[in-house]
């Protein structure tokens, strides 16, 4: 049986963290081929319904990628954020999917190295929790 291998979605805000991104393509790192990046203008534009929508449209995990505290270009993007996701989380432990498939980082433009590791992370954490039980075959 071949290893599962999980379909991820990252909300990724277009200042710090795709920064990151720009820095860990320099340093000749790159992220899993299973992690698809959605670019976003900030994260205080996700919803609770785009990740909710992500895990239902076949996604196993779904992540989002913020500034760090304090550097929100709208203020406070990555805080409301950061609410949406842990709501997201809630609502599908109440559900049974389970919300540790949903998660939020926050992150400088120099961390390179940690955006290309909290991916793999993430994968390798959502290879054990297995499949989505929305996950179409």
């Amino acid at each position: 049986m071949a290893e599962f291998e999980p379909k991820l979605i990252v909300f990724c805000c277009t200042n710090c963290p795709s920064s990151a991104a720009k820095v860990s393509e320099t340093m000749g790192l790159s992220i899993p081929t299973n992690v698809k990046v959605v670019q976003i203008p900030c994260t205080g534009r996700v919803d609770i319904l785009h990740l909710l929508k992500a895990i239902e449209s076949g996604a196993d995990g779904v992540y989002v990628f913020g500034c760090s505290d304090g550097n929100c270009q709208f203020t406070d993007g990555n805080i409301k954020a950061k609410r949406r996701v842990a709501r997201a989380k809630k609502v599908l432990d109440e559900i049974g999917i389970g919300g540790q498939r949903v998660e939020m980082y926050s992150m400088s433009a120099a961390m390179g190295q940690r955006f290309v590791e909290v991916s793999r992370e993430m994968t390798e954490k959502i290879r054990e929790l297995g499949p989505s039980p929305l996950r179409k075959k």
